[in-house]
């Protein structure tokens, strides 16, 4: 438990407090209406459903307010370049923000599910009560209202009308029904296997929200809960009149009750958000529009294309990563990728693997070589939108990091490096990071062939300010055939290895991260040690677990922080 605690803590907090306000929210608003005596009348008709139905849609609200705030890249880029305070601990929870927007759709969505069967059964008991033949007060208060100096407290006016009926003809059942029908669509077309097959029925489906927003700030308009005015409980105490109805309005101690549908509030929960993100879907659009010129492109072995652009006013950190689209590919696809420039460099660049339809047409407009000044206005336009913070921007805080890439996933990386070749080239004194372990694993040789040269200069460049054993790195061949096992057998005593033409031989299979951490608990007994993967899922839970179970709870031994790339 204590090992789990250095990394989770925070994250911890944040969860506990964000149920604690929604179990706040539903319990208090619950006994508001179960308990509220301006709310009697309604409950002798409702019963508790009232209560369940606007205790939920108090949750509903809360978690509308929040959900999107952690898309909001740029407030989110703000905020990672403002956190000075507990500046490791804050900037970590930021780049968990896509995992926190799940979890708030898992909460919208069942507080959606206890509000319409709540509703349901209003509607159902509104119709029983005016349905009604006999004396009961239900069927009383379900009459009042049928004349010009009544109100009514049953929205349901006439016997005729159906349950079914009154949802698809109010306000506030019309809007239910489409603000339900889009969350639907949105939380079903936004698994992982729609995202990463069918980009663009996720894109289009999950702008749906705009219509669940509008929907949500006028579904109340129609004020369909309805409760005794303060004015009419003076005058007429429902404990007293409640068993007096033939006497109402005959008598001055029961006139007749009046009843108020409440002010429409969720307008009051969402504006703030709303107005927040229509200014970062701006600050995108105008982006969007900015110039970019393509320097360079190259094309790698294993379908790797590599774009250097440059765009006025661009400035970038480490580890950062711009959104791009191609209009000529699609007006609406925006992709994120990781920039593999260093912030020293004249550019900016990213690598991009061909994984699906959009990226394989990109390589296949831009895949023929062209060099700096060659004319580029044949070339189709590209727009960029960032950069935008994550997680590896905070590699250089640690005193010992550990950078891990699966496949594509060193991107970040490259970037890092890069940038620690220039900070030695200028003898920077001012880094904090001691010491620096690169682990790669790929699952096939030619991957490795982009990367290597930028290693085999750093190689060099650590040798010659003597400062080799500042970079460690150990590359992982994930699979192999026989003819290749054969080929690195016989040339294995060359100084270089076969594979990569670099001095550190390449290692084949995948790591045994138990033995790896273990190693760096002997080597760092008393560091704070940041690890940062960019890869799967399934590494990301092997390498949380080892971090968890060689980090001290005490301050003066070893401590793992583990950092994954998320967008």
């Amino acid at each position: 438990m204590g090992n789990w605690f250095v990394n989770h803590w925070f994250s911890a907090l944040i969860i506990v407090a964000w149920l604690g306000l929604n179990i706040f929210l539903f319990v208090y608003f619950y006994y508001f209406y179960e308990l509220g005596p301006q709310f009697y009348y309604t409950r002798i008709i409702l019963g508790s459903a009232l209560a369940w139905a606007r205790a939920s849609a108090a949750c509903l609200n809360f978690n509308c307010l929040l959900i999107l705030l952690p898309v909001c890249r740029n407030l989110l880029s703000f905020l990672r370049g403002s956190c000075l305070c507990f500046r490791r601990t804050l900037r970590k929870q930021l780049d968990k923000n896509l995992t926190f927007h799940r979890w708030v759709a898992y909460m919208i969505a069942l507080h959606t599910v206890i509000h319409i069967i709540a509703h349901l059964l209003n509607a159902e008991w509104f119709n029983d009560s005016q349905q009604a033949t006999d004396e009961s007060l239900g069927a009383v208060l379900s009459d009042l209202g049928d004349v010009d100096n009544e109100t009514f407290v049953n929205p349901i006016r006439k016997e005729d009308i159906t349950p079914t009926y009154f949802a698809f003809t109010t306000i506030a059942g019309l809007t239910g029904v489409i603000i339900t029908l889009a969350l639907i669509v949105m939380i079903t077309s936004s698994t992982e296997f729609i995202r990463r097959s069918y980009f663009e029925v996720f894109w289009f489906t999950h702008h749906l929200f705009v219509i669940f927003f509008a929907g949500l700030v006028i579904h109340g308009v129609g004020r369909i809960v309805r409760a005794q005015t303060s004015t009419s409980m003076q005058e007429h105490d429902a404990m007293f009149c409640q068993n007096r109805t033939k006497d109402w309005g005959n008598i001055t101690e029961c006139p007749l009750p009046q009843f108020a549908g409440g002010e429409p509030g969720t307008w009051k929960w969402v504006l703030a958000p709303m107005i927040l993100y229509v200014f970062e879907r701006i600050l995108r659009f105008i982006r969007s529009l900015q110039q970019v010129m393509i320097t360079k492109t190259v094309v790698h072995p294993s379908r790797v294309l590599e774009l250097q652009m440059k765009k006025k006013g661009f400035h970038m950190e480490v580890g950062q990563y711009i959104f791009m689209n191609c209009p000529s590919i699609s007006q609406l696809e925006w992709h994120p990728f990781t920039l593999t420039s260093a912030p020293e460099e004249e550019f900016f660049s990213v690598h991009i693997r061909s994984m699906g339809d959009w990226s394989e047409s990109l390589l296949n407009t831009y895949g023929t070589e062209r060099k700096a000044g060659v004319e580029q206005t044949a070339l189709p336009r590209i727009a960029v939108d960032g950069p935008f913070g994550t997680a590896s921007e905070d590699v250089f805080d640690y005193e010992v990091s550990v950078l891990i890439g699966a496949g594509i996933g060193v991107t970040p990386f490259a970037s890092i490096l890069k940038s620690v070749w220039y900070k030695f080239s200028h003898s920077d004194s001012n880094l904090q990071t001691k010491k620096i372990y690169f682990y790669w694993l790929c699952p096939e040789p030619s991957a490795f062939e982009w990367f290597a040269d930028l290693l085999r200069v750093l190689e060099m460049q650590m040798e010659e300010q003597g400062k080799a054993s500042f970079l460690t790195y150990k590359l992982f061949l994930t699979r192999s055939d026989n003819n290749l096992t054969a080929h690195v057998m016989v040339h294995f005593d060359k100084e270089t290895d076969i594979v990569t033409g670099l001095k550190q031989k390449t290692y084949y299979g995948r790591p045994n991260w138990d033995n790896e951490f273990k190693i760096l608990t002997e080597t760092h007994p008393r560091s704070i040690i940041g690890v940062f993967l960019c890869g799967p899922e399934g590494l990301a839970k092997t390498l949380k677990g080892c971090c968890t179970a060689y980090s001290s709870v005490d301050p003066r031994k070893v401590q793992f922080y583990f950092n994954k790339e998320n967008f």
